[in-house]
């Protein structure tokens, strides 16, 4: 959510106008992220958020937007992006493929407790369940073909003990995907990317989520073991925490219960998901993009998350 293209007032004046959602009042950029330019917009219609998309292309975007709609009239808490006359929810903006969803309300939970974690698990399921029948395909772009393509390309930036655990992980994952457990595992459209930052709470209701632009489709444990990473870790040590994790996962099978290959494969999948953002930190750390607001995220947390997950594997009972 960094800025890497300026947009005017008039260029969201004539968005607005084309949406039928009356004069602007506020246009403000967001600091933060990695992936795309956003915008606080506050027009007399009410408040949105401005997306304009600096790596996804107009043919993989219909996707996530259509999945976002998909997600918010199943009564999934997610933004929903807004159609001009004709229907169309993919729009141009400073000459980029943009969006302008509605805003949520509240805030960010960054130091979650059991029952924010609890929300989070029920939400996920639900949303898990929600998507079943959305007909839109695309692969999750971040998952295992992603990471056998970017790991030559960080290893000669990273010392030796990084590089031996970077590639023995890829081994181990590929191990585990090219298994029968692994072919197993129920799959359907995923978030990918739901983190304490892209989470809205007011007090401890969970108002809403959102960043869906790393959605695809993959197995639900993979989103299951993101979540784990990020809503139930002792942030400054990568610890596993019990208490945070039992409550999201008693939530989570409250909705939908773990199968067999899920329970079996589940401490596979937490060092999956430690992986694939460890990779990518290292990806935009040592190989960033200019940008306006660009705060690359610290690599070394993942690398500490996949060492905890390595040495203390979770398992189910």
């Amino acid at each position: 959510m960094a800025v890497y293209t300026e947009v005017s007032n008039k260029e969201a004046r004539e968005l607005l106008r084309r949406l039928q959602l009356g004069k602007l009042l506020t246009l403000r950029g967001i600091e933060g992220g990695i992936e795309n330019t956003n915008y606080f917009v506050t027009s007399e219609a009410g408040e949105y958020v401005l997306t304009l998309f600096e790596r996804l292309s107009a043919e993989q975007l219909p996707f996530y937007l259509h999945l976002m709609h998909h997600l918010a009239h199943h009564g999934i808490p997610v933004p929903d992006p807004q159609a001009d006359k004709y229907g169309e929810i993919l729009h141009q903006v400073a000459l980029k493929p943009a969006a302008l969803a509605t805003k949520l309300r509240g805030k960010s939970q960054l130091a979650p407790q059991a029952v924010h974690c609890t929300a989070v698990g029920n939400m996920l399921a639900r949303m898990h369940l929600a998507a079943r029948d959305y007909e839109r395909q695309q692969p999750n772009l971040r998952a295992l073909p992603w990471w056998n393509e970017t790991v030559p390309v960080v290893l000669p930036h990273i010392g030796p003990e990084q590089a031996e655990l970077l590639t023995s992980e890829l081994a181990y994952q590929n191990h585990v995907a090219a298994g029968s457990a692994y072919a197993a595992l129920p799959r359907g459209p995923i978030h990918a990317d739901l983190f304490r930052d892209n989470v809205m709470f007011e007090g401890e209701e969970l108002t809403g989520c959102f960043d869906f632009y790393f959605a695809g489709v993959d197995t639900w444990l993979f989103d299951l073991a993101v979540c784990l990473n990020d809503w139930c870790i002792d942030l400054p040590t990568g610890r596993h925490d019990e208490q945070r994790a039992a409550a999201l996962l008693a939530a989570y099978q409250a909705v939908r219960p773990l199968t067999a290959a899920e329970r079996e494969l589940l401490p596979a999948m937490l060092r999956a998901g430690a992986l694939r953002f460890w990779l990518s930190r290292l990806w935009d750390f040592y190989l960033p993009r200019e940008a306006s607001m660009l705060k690359p995220h610290d690599p070394t947390h993942f690398e500490r998350v996949l060492r905890e997950r390595v040495r203390h594997p979770m398992h189910l009972l």
